[in-house]
């Protein structure tokens, strides 16, 4: 009996290790782009203009902490049904007029990670472009990817919007 319970826990420990590694090795990855018609230093300005979150962003209601590669910032996120989320991510980029990146972890690392960045192209003319992304990995995110797509990726199209709207009207 001892031995079949061994051999049981056993079992289920190599199924739950070969299924985290699986969903870290096989990310969600949710990415959106827009076309902006102002230059990726008049982007960069709106983007990192944090303290006027609240007045325009309807995703990052609110963002505080020092942009620097290496600290923690403590960020607000309101999804698609009005529900708020405060998480302290780690700078892992910040390039003036080209990357903002950072890292959350819900729990310890495996569990239900967030790479999150927004890197500005130069276009032609002045223009520029915006892309949103997030590389979702951890134990949990395979059952969360749906509500992800739901509930986060809209968030991300409606920021890019409202960011778009406030560069070019500040040119």
């Amino acid at each position: 009996m001892k031995r079949r319970l061994l051999i049981g826990l056993g079992a289920f420990v190599l199924l739950l290790v070969g299924y985290t590694t699986y969903s870290i090795v096989r990310p969600t990855t949710l990415r959106t782009e827009i076309e902006i018609n102002a230059s990726p230093d008049q982007v960069w300005t709106v983007l990192t203009d944090r303290a006027n979150y609240p007045a325009w962003n309807p995703f990052i209601v609110s963002s505080t902490g020092e942009l620097t590669v290496g600290a923690k910032i403590t960020n607000v996120l309101r999804d698609t049904k009005g529900a708020e989320t405060t998480f302290t991510p780690k700078l892992l980029a910040v390039q003036p007029g080209r990357e903002l990146r950072w890292i959350g972890r819900l729990g310890f690392g495996g569990v239900f990670d967030g790479e999150h960045s927004f890197r500005i192209e130069a276009l032609p003319d002045g223009r520029s472009k915006l892309i949103q992304e997030e590389v979702f990995r951890g134990a949990v995110v395979p059952f969360t990817a749906g509500m992800l797509r739901d509930t986060i990726e809209p968030q991300f199209r409606a920021m890019n919007q409202a960011i778009a709207t406030r560069a070019a009207t500040a040119r």
